[in-house]
């Protein structure tokens, strides 16, 4: 199945496109997507270890399911003062 990542902050500015695909498997989890969009955006890596996902506007663990129409967010970490 594919599905489309949208990508906020520093991820999004390192990516230069604001949402990306990825292909997974049916019944994948967002631990499996993690995964994966590291393997497809190495320089991304860093930054997706820490990430925080969102499936449909809520925070998603590492075990949750993905669906195939499900909108899922990234959102890294983030600093400032």
């Amino acid at each position: 199945m594919k599905i489309t990542v949208k990508l906020f902050a520093g991820v999004r500015e390192l990516a230069e496109q604001s949402e990306i695909v990825a292909e997974l498997a049916q019944g994948s989890t967002i631990g499996e997507l993690r995964k994966c969009l590291i393997a497809d955006f190495p320089q991304l890596g860093p930054h997706l270890t820490h990430a925080m996902f969102a499936i449909d506007s809520d925070y998603a663990s590492d075990d949750s399911l993905v669906q195939e129409k499900s909108e899922i967010a990234c959102i890294p970490p983030v600093s400032g003062g």
